[in-house]
């Protein structure tokens, strides 16, 4: 079981020590991987510049950059400059999604039209930018002609946010992976492994990798624990590509997929969830006092060290 954190659960009050301490902690408690959504006004790349100094064991990925806000050549700089204050490239990887409707035209006050075409014209400009400095793309949505130095020779790993069949194929086709959330082992099995691993087949990519992201609680109330994640994450039970994985996984909400209940019985979902094809658990640890917290960490910490260490894959 590779298990890595989602720092996420920290960004509420925009406190830059305190996530700089938890990726610090993740790295101390022997995790390789701390993942951050980009939400907000803190900005995730500029944070991993720092944290990628200071913390030097671990790997940083945006779980995600939404496209419909940053330019992809401007997404590309920001991503070649962090590597390169970082140092190494293969300790950052850039994970980017569509985000929603709601948020992308209500907050934004964009269009959110036509995501598949958007995110294949967004990697066209993207990945060329990250890989070569320079590209020519006239898309149908994005465009670009432009040539410069990079700040770092080496590109960081591509990953997309992808739930619905043609996004998946597009990242197994074209990236290193897909990052999940609120998704659960059924729908692993049945859906978004098969769908991305034959993606990637088909053009010679080896086996994508599936980064399965849940909120986790290790606790003697499961009920209250679970009413508390029915209220904190009700939100994604709404929004449309959410729902249509919950629905698929046969649930009524996010908190039907969380990992909340005693050591053993968060093992055994975590042991499902591999089996269905996950390659990596992304721990969001939702807890509510501090037994909670550490009966939570220390599951995980025991779970991570006796797994098999792997190297993260690339095409």
């Amino acid at each position: 079981m590779r298990i890595t954190i989602n720092g996420t659960s920290v960004i509420g009050p925009a406190d830059l020590a305190a996530l700089l301490d938890h990726a610090r902690t993740a790295a101390a408690d022997g995790f390789d991987t701390w993942w951050l959504a980009q939400t907000g006004l803190v900005e995730t790349l500029t944070l991993f510049a720092v944290i990628g100094r200071e913390v030097p064991t671990i790997t940083l990925g945006t779980a995600v950059v939404p496209t419909f806000t940053r330019h992809p050549t401007a997404l590309a700089g920001q991503a070649l400059s962090t590597a390169a204050l970082i140092g190494d490239a293969s300790r950052l990887v850039l994970g980017i999604g569509l985000s929603h409707k709601p948020a992308v035209q209500d907050r934004y006050g964009l269009v959110f039209e036509r995501p598949v075409r958007h995110l294949a014209d967004y990697l066209d400009i993207l990945q060329p930018m990250l890989e070569l400095g320079k590209v020519h793309h006239h898309g149908e949505l994005w465009s670009t002609t432009m040539e410069a130095n990079r700040p770092h020779p080496v590109a960081p790993s591509v990953m997309v946010a992808a739930l619905g069949p043609q996004l998946l194929r597009m990242a197994g086709r074209r990236t290193d992976g897909t990052l999940l959330w609120m998704v659960g082992e059924r729908t692993i099995s049945e859906h978004i492994a098969p769908v991305i691993n034959d993606a990637a087949a088909a053009v010679g990519r080896i086996a994508p990798r599936v980064v399965c992201s849940l909120p986790v609680c290790v606790t003697e109330d499961s009920a209250a624990v679970r009413q508390a994640a029915t209220v904190a994450f009700a939100n994604y039970g709404q929004l449309p590509s959410y729902r249509a994985m919950l629905d698929r996984e046969g649930v009524a909400g996010p908190a039907d997929v969380a990992l909340i209940g005693s050591a053993a019985e968060v093992e055994d979902r975590l042991g499902a969830i591999f089996a269905a094809g996950a390659t990596e658990f992304s721990a969001l640890e939702f807890t509510r006092n501090p037994d909670e917290a550490a009966a939570t960490r220390a599951l995980l910490i025991g779970l991570n060290s006796a797994a098999p260490r792997a190297q993260t894959r690339r095409a």
